[in-house]
């Protein structure tokens, strides 16, 4: 990289401080470097001779929204695969899932929300255990993933994963619900996914999360390590205004609201620690 387009201190405080403002993702200044190393082909991409120069096409030109969404795909991580964390899935399967069928019994209904799905392992793993749940027969169940990276999203669309994403995935389930193709490919069975829909969103972009209606439970795991204490906040406030009275918060084994906010009681279950909104009592919220 030649001096000439070197990304002074003043630029990366500039460009990083915008992308936070995009999407709440926020990079320290130990992390100069990884960004202007993988923003460097950017620049000839929107011809811009200096980092200053991309800057100002990020904050006026006419595709800036379509770039910053791009930035975000060059500085994220989006490693999953099939049945992650498996003790906190046997928790949802065994504790949380009777809960909430006992709770949402009158209307057989159960809407859950993968916030942050990637290219949607996750969302498809639920998919998996509501359709092996005996107790969710004849229920209509809605599961949706969401991702800032529109990459990912048309990955979990299509349904073919390589071998990586089943590292945890037991070969019955392996079985059951994947067809193999060539090259190591996998798909998913048409049957899974008829049951989980995938859409492009901002978490912080309350225009686009006013679409989302009220949900039973929320997987938000290993994304809120990427926000700041602000930006963590204000995702914990959607989760909170989401969920309904009595719905659960999923995050990732070393993620915590600890700090961050106290909307949610933690509740210990047998295979795990877990989030849940607090019951409607006389002195509560009515928002």
């Amino acid at each position: 990289m030649s001096e000439r387009t070197s990304m002074s201190p003043e630029e990366f405080r500039l460009i990083r401080d915008l992308v936070y403002e995009h999407c709440g993702i926020f990079f320290h200044d130990d992390v100069k470097y990884l960004l202007e190393r993988r923003l460097h082909p950017r620049l000839a991409e929107r011809g811009a001779g200096t980092f200053s120069e991309y800057y100002r096409y990020l904050r006026f030109g006419s595709e800036r929204r379509v770039e910053l969404e791009q930035i975000v795909e060059l500085l994220t991580t989006n490693e999953t695969y099939f049945f992650r964390e498996e003790y906190q899935l046997r928790a949802f399967t065994e504790e949380i899932l009777p809960d909430l069928i006992r709770r949402r019994a009158l209307d057989r209904r159960l809407r859950i929300w993968s916030a942050g799905c990637s290219s949607g392992e996750e969302a498809y793993t639920i998919a998996i255990l509501v359709r092996e749940s005996p107790l969710l027969s004849g229920w209509n169940v809605e599961i949706f993933g969401n991702d800032i990276s529109r990459r990912v999203l048309q990955i979990a669309r299509r349904g073919i994963f390589g071998k990586s994403s089943f590292r945890a995935t037991p070969p019955d389930i392996m079985r059951k619900y994947f067809k193999p193709l060539e090259n190591n490919r996998f798909q998913i069975d048409d049957s899974l996914r008829s049951l989980v829909s995938f859409g492009h969103l901002n978490l912080l972009d309350e225009e686009m999360l006013d679409l989302i209606g009220p949900v039973d439970a929320v997987f938000c795991r290993n994304v809120l390590i990427y926000f700041d204490k602000a930006a963590r906040l204000k995702v914990i406030r959607t989760f909170h205004r989401k969920l309904r009275p009595g719905g659960y918060l999923l995050l990732g084994h070393s993620e915590s609201l600890v700090n961050v906010s106290t909307d949610f009681e933690l509740v210990y279950l047998k295979n795990d620690m877990v989030y849940r909104r607090p019951e409607i009592t006389d002195w509560s919220e009515v928002r």
